[in-house]
């Protein structure tokens, strides 16, 4: 598998650091606007933890609950797909109740889920992936035109 995305070196240099990824991304869109080759910078944040915040507790009504909600948006997502695919004259009756069912199913998966899962995890949250400081870093060879464009020379 090949990507499309420039292998982290070791010939690169700190351009500048920042305390925040907004700071850090802001000077990589200065760069790019002023038409520096983006895929010779990259944002390294360092200092990594992950941050969770309980939201809610989850109980098995509020799981089946999300369940439902996501069962019945799938159902009617295939629905609209293969209405477009050409369901005939019943397909007005099928985009009701489609939804219905997903629902249904969905309530019931996200409930036996829950059950599975034995309190494993008893609280709704969500994550986010934080950083102490941010470096904008540059491939040698491309760190003096950088900080010439970005005012930093």
């Amino acid at each position: 598998m090949t990507s499309t995305l420039t292998p982290a070196t070791d010939n690169s240099r700190t351009l500048r650091e920042f305390d925040s990824y907004d700071e850090a991304q802001a000077l990589v869109d200065r760069l790019a606007d002023a038409g520096f080759p983006v895929e010779r910078v990259r944002i390294v944040g360092t200092g990594i933890r992950v941050v969770e915040q309980g939201a809610d507790r989850m109980t098995g009504r509020r799981a089946a609950g999300a369940g439902a909600i996501a069962g019945a948006w799938f159902a009617l997502l295939v629905t609209v797909l293969l209405g477009l695919a050409g369901l005939g004259p019943a397909w007005p009756a099928v985009l009701v109740a489609s939804p219905v069912i997903g629902a249904l199913w969905g309530a019931a998966f996200g409930a036996v889920v829950h059950r599975v899962a034995r309190g494993r995890r008893g609280f709704a949250g969500g994550r986010d992936v934080q950083a102490d400081r941010y470096a904008v870093e540059v491939q040698d060879g491309y760190v003096d035109q950088a900080a010439r464009l970005a005012g930093i020379a």
